[in-house]
């Protein structure tokens, strides 16, 4: 069996560290649980497969242009989108923006509206595609961080692949472009350094439980399993933040949660975690900021 078949060159990158034997973390105010949202802004070619479909093609032929598969997103970008900044707005949060870099040329007003709000802006690839699908990796990442850097001003810090997909290169390549976090290694409650050829990068911890893509595109969940969901998962990570600290990701795509029988779900959550001491709501830069003057 080759390294690639058993999975080493994945799991040489990071330590087998049970959270209950690592050296104690310490949230600002004793805080329990700090709290993070991703909103995902892609771009879906028409000309090309979509990333996930709400219809199945007539008599099971992938027919292009998907038109009603290609509208289910974009509806996201001209309706839901705006239903997301009026709700982060009106709690005074602020969103980890995990932005395609060609969208920030394709949906302008939306990347603006992120930018003067404030939110950080996270590469997630330059248009949604997996990283296994790109021909070239390295010059993908390149063009993500410039039209990010372009459009801001700052360079990303962070990084989500789409779909969060990873070669086994993907990483390194992210470590010497700068990207000093990224969101793809779902797999712990708080950061985790990962090995590369460049020095370490954080994995700063994501979800594919309280994700929309996965609640209401893959299973089909009822409109307010965000919040059930999202519930449940904080209110336990708030249990056992009292001994070590926890990180909950809020994973939210435009299309999805940005509908109008959804949206009252995530605000539902959002209060709901809001009526906690003990709370931080942060960006994926000021989780990262915050490990390093743990751990340093």
């Amino acid at each position: 069996m080759t390294s690639r078949e058993s999975g080493s060159s994945v799991r040489e990158r990071v330590t087998y560290e049970p959270i209950h034997r690592r050296r104690p973390l310490k949230l600002p105010g004793d805080a329990r649980v700090a709290v993070w949202t991703i909103v995902n802004v892609e771009n879906w070619s028409p000309l090309a497969g979509m990333p996930r479909a709400v219809l199945p093609p007539p008599m099971g032929q992938p027919l292009l242009p998907d038109v009603p598969n290609w509208s289910w997103h974009e509806y996201g970008m001209r309706v839901g989108f705006w239903r997301f900044l009026e709700t982060l707005q009106a709690r005074s949060l602020k969103a980890t923006f995990a932005v395609n870099g060609s969208a920030c040329t394709v949906y302008p007003e939306a990347c603006s509206a992120a930018r003067e709000a404030g939110w950080e802006f996270m590469g997630h690839g330059f248009v949604q595609r997996p990283m296994h699908r790109v021909e070239d990796q390295a010059a993908a990442i390149a063009d993500t961080v410039k039209a990010i850097s372009d459009f801001t001003g700052r360079k990303p810090r962070g990084w989500e692949s789409p779909g969060l997909t990873e070669t086994d290169e993907t990483i390194d390549l992210l470590a010497e472009a700068g990207i000093e976090y990224v969101a793809d290694w779902v797999l712990d409650e708080q950061p985790v350094p990962i090995r590369t050829r460049a020095g370490n990068v954080i994995s700063v911890p994501y979800t594919v439980e309280v994700n929309d893509v996965v609640i209401s595109a893959v299973q089909q969940q009822p409109s307010d399993e965000i919040f059930r969901r999202g519930r449940d998962q904080f209110d336990r990570l708030y249990l056992e933040g009292a001994k070590a600290p926890r990180v909950m990701a809020i994973s939210i795509h435009p299309y999805l949660t940005g509908v109008p029988h959804r949206i009252k779900y995530l605000e539902m959550l959002y209060d709901h975690i809001l009526a906690h001491p003990g709370v931080v709501m942060w960006t994926g830069e000021q989780i990262l900021d915050w490990y390093r003057s743990q751990t340093a």
